[in-house]
């Protein structure tokens, strides 16, 4: 069964960069029907989708967020990450990351358990 684990800082401080990995134990990250994807959840609130990184490296992002965010990867480790930068307070949230599988018609077939970051000082 595949799983997917985020890792990262407990703690980021204003304007700085936030930085999470996501490790995944099973299908190679560069399958071509794999969309590697961040969604955040803010104390109190829903779900935001962030973006995601599709086969061949590229990224979408959501438009709220597009001029500080990018998702990389790292095939040799099957791991992806996300960067955001100049964090402020309002970035603080549990980020979670996911796989949309696009054999299953883009469904969400595995994500993490989530990390809470606190974005304060």
């Amino acid at each position: 069964q595949v799983q997917l684990q985020e890792s990262g800082p407990g703690l980021v401080k204003p304007s700085q960069t936030l930085s999470l990995t996501c490790t995944v134990s099973l299908g190679s990250i560069t399958t071509n029907y794999y969309f590697l994807s961040w969604i955040r959840q803010p104390p109190g609130r829903g779900l935001e989708w962030i973006g995601f990184l599709d086969y061949s490296g590229s990224n979408v992002i959501s438009p709220s967020l597009k001029s500080r965010t990018s998702i990389s990867r790292d095939p040799s480790k099957n791991q992806f990450t996300l960067q955001l930068n100049s964090v402020s307070p309002e970035d603080t949230a549990v980020y979670y990351c996911g796989r949309l599988n696009g054999a299953l018609g883009n469904a969400l077939d595995a994500w993490g358990q989530g990390t809470l970051v606190p974005a304060h000082s």
